[in-house]
């Protein structure tokens, strides 16, 4: 007997660009199957993360609140166990959840270290079956690593990383009774670069088969170390799209694919050090703009969209799939709503980042602005400001890869006066205090364009 209600499945990638995707426009053979899923289902074409950092990201998806709202700013800092989050939601609607994969929301920095051991419950965000490191690039590499189970476990794998993830995913569709509808979180963390090795670890091959890509046009020209790593991340996509199509044959074998909903975004991308010294916590798009498909149940047919999406929405649309009521205090939209016209309200024209570590950011971006500020202060110890400096304002019909920056160009002073009251509603919007925004000019040295030619 089917479930009335649909299973949902979150597929997560982990610093994965909108670009490598067939269906946004890769050239080369990297993506077959996820391009086959955006045929049938929905493909958003202009998504964006909410927070270029793994952590905040994950505490945003977790919650439907943003970062500042939860306290998780930086990475190392954990979900408070006092946030309900999506999985209690399900659990209360009478779903079957998992977590599988990657978490990075367990560990405080100088209090409690679960980074490579077994993570608690409490600290498990309410999901029912547990299979997960909190941080997993610090329990794995590309061929080797581990997770633990629900009991603190060591469960090791072979073979190649996403695979053996994969598998767990695949392990568990196969075991379901199906006597309820299931909410299953996995988290891979493919492609993001190896830590300590310092480069991106693609499947043996990669080198070879994707040798021959072409440059985005963003990294065109640049300094950066795509030249040596866009093979493997390619490689490491290319493994993605493989396992993508190893669970939607799962779902066929189960006989659940026409009642599954399958999401699959990533929590931010990367600009290969060509924006600052490492691969994210910046607003340009390399950074920013991310796969997002959606297929099954109220998202077949959808065809290609073109609002402007955040990862922010996708709580609200996870629980919206479910029926269960979206809470007042999440702060996104239901794609759901938006792909069946149910939306009473227009859909925002914009979306608003917020982006730590590397400095106090806010960001907003519109099909054709990015407006991003920053505070003169820590990005790792500050949240917020009370005032901000414009960094960087680029018109995107004319430059759509960011290299000519317009934040010092009084030609723009008034698109960048009209954005700043965008920015500072979306950040009242997020709970935060209206800030001052100063002019680039008034801090010199403080914003200035980062872009590695």
């Amino acid at each position: 007997m089917k479930n009335s209600r649909p299973n949902i499945i979150f597929y997560f990638s982990d610093q994965q660009r909108w670009d490598t995707l067939g269906c946004y426009g890769q050239e080369l053979p990297v993506t077959p199957h996820l391009d086959r899923l955006a045929a049938r289902g929905t493909k958003f074409e202009n998504a964006f993360t909410c927070q270029p950092v793994c952590g905040p990201a994950r505490a945003c998806l977790q919650t439907g609140k943003y970062a500042t709202q939860t306290g998780c700013t930086t990475n190392g800092i954990a979900l408070p166990t006092d946030e309900k989050t999506i999985a209690s939601y399900f659990n209360e609607a009478g779903y079957d959840t998992a977590y599988i994969g990657k978490w990075h929301l367990a560990s405080d920095k100088g209090k409690n270290d679960y980074q490579t051991g077994p993570v608690p419950p409490e600290r498990r965000g309410g999901y029912q079956y547990w299979l997960a490191s909190d941080v997993l690039e610090f329990t794995s590499h590309g061929y080797n690593g581990y997770l633990h189970d629900g009991n603190g476990n060591r469960v090791d794998f072979v073979g190649y990383r996403p695979d053996c993830i994969n598998n767990y995913a695949i392990d568990y569709i196969h075991n379901h009774t199906g006597e309820k509808p299931f909410f299953l979180f996995l988290s891979q963390i493919e492609p993001h670069h190896q830590n300590d090795h310092g480069r991106y670890e693609g499947p043996d091959g990669s080198k070879t088969r994707f040798a021959h890509f072409r440059v985005p046009g963003d990294l065109e020209g640049t300094k950066g170390d795509w030249r040596e790593n866009y093979p493997d991340y390619l490689g490491c996509c290319h493994s993605l799209d493989e396992n993508v199509g190893r669970l939607m044959d799962a779902l066929e074998e189960k006989g659940i694919a026409d009642q599954t909903i399958v999401i699959y975004t990533s929590d931010h991308g990367s600009h290969f050090k060509t924006r600052n010294q490492e691969y994210k916590r910046s607003c340009h798009d390399g950074c920013i703009h991310i796969p997002l498909i959606a297929c099954g149940p109220g998202f077949d047919g959808g065809g290609s969209r073109e609002e402007m999406v955040s990862l922010m929405d996708l709580p609200a649309t996870l629980l919206d799939c479910a029926g269960i009521p979206i809470p007042e205090d999440f702060q996104g939209h239901s794609l759901r709503g938006l792909v069946a016209g149910e939306e009473s309200e227009p859909w925002p024209d914009h979306v608003f980042l917020q982006i730590s570590e590397s400095q106090v950011g806010r960001c907003v971006r519109t099909k054709r602005w990015k407006y991003s500020v920053r505070a003169d202060a820590d990005g790792w110890l500050d949240p917020g400001a009370k005032c901000y400096y414009e960094d960087f304002l680029y018109d995107l019909e004319a430059d759509p890869h960011e290299k000519n920056n317009l934040a010092a160009d009084p030609a723009f002073a008034e698109v960048r006066a009209a954005l700043a009251e965008k920015l500072k509603a979306s950040m009242r919007d997020a709970g935060e205090q209206e800030p001052e925004i100063l002019p680039f000019c008034q801090k010199e040295g403080k914003a200035v364009d980062s872009f590695q030619a």
